[in-house]
């Protein structure tokens, strides 16, 4: 098994920093937020993103995907607009060597659900193809109006590409009632790699120190195949009152592992 941490985490962090953190705790990939409060991003030019790339290379770390903020099952969005959304942050993992983009379903306003489903299936289908002449997996995540694999599911599902699949945050699965061995049977061939955290409570989901909580991380890295990616997701940039995450980074790669031990 394979673990990450999300610059989620260490929000604004230089690269080089990031870097820094992962040799030192022992994680073999980053997920990189694609933000412009952040180093890596769809507005950076050529020059940047090769300079990226190679600090990367260099530290023997992969970039295992750049989660993006495209929220591509809301009826609403310009299909013009997202198109050129999504086809940036392809091109951006692309020219980074990451294998995952991360996008949001953000249906939450559809009138049915089979209306938000219908607009995402439609979108991911027409990215599909850039995304295989780029070599790059579109990852749809369990979050908002889809928070559960079954609904993620009755997405890619109709989709049908190889280069659509789904990112299984744990938390969100859970509090759509789902157990882990729900979700993975689900999920399926769909799966690109889990997000894990920890929560005090389905009413607190302030980050806390992994295993210091109440979500079934045992029972979800059970039952990942032996080369699945495994990546810490810790909110710090959405909750500044959180314990740093830096300090943490070892033990939380050494409690994942044990639990596969």
């Amino acid at each position: 098994m394979k673990f990450a941490f999300s610059t989620l985490g260490v929000p604004g962090l230089p690269v080089s920093d990031v870097l820094g953190l992962a040799t030192t705790a022992g994680y073999q990939g980053v997920e990189l937020r694609a933000h412009p409060e952040e180093p890596a991003h769809p507005g950076i030019g050529p020059r940047e993103r090769a300079a990226v790339a190679d600090e990367f290379k260099r530290a023997g770390v992969e970039i295992l995907g750049i989660a993006g903020y495209a929220r591509v099952a809301d009826p609403a969005a310009d299909d013009e607009a997202l198109r050129a959304e999504l086809e940036g942050l392809l091109r951006l993992a692309a020219d980074l060597g990451a294998p995952f983009v991360r996008v949001f379903p953000g249906g939450e306003d559809a009138a049915e659900p089979s209306e938000a489903d219908a607009a995402a299936a439609r979108r991911l289908g027409a990215a599909a193809e850039v995304a295989a002449d780029l070599g790059v997996r579109i990852l749809l995540e369990t979050h908002d109006s889809h928070r559960t694999g079954a609904a993620a599911a009755r997405v890619v599902g109709p989709v049908g590409h190889p280069q659509v699949g789904v990112l299984w945050d744990l938390m969100h699965t859970w509090l759509g009632g789902e157990s882990p061995t729900v979700t993975h049977a689900a999920l399926g061939p769909y799966l690109g790699y889990v997000q894990v955290k920890d929560i005090a409570s389905a009413d607190d989901t302030t980050p806390l120190a992994l295993g210091a909580g109440v979500l079934p991380l045992a029972e979800c890295l059970s039952l990942l195949a032996d080369d699945a990616w495994v990546c810490w997701e810790y909110e710090k940039r959405w909750y500044p009152a959180a314990a740093a995450l830096p300090p943490q980074l070892r033990a939380g790669r050494e409690y994942l592992a044990s639990l596969r031990a």
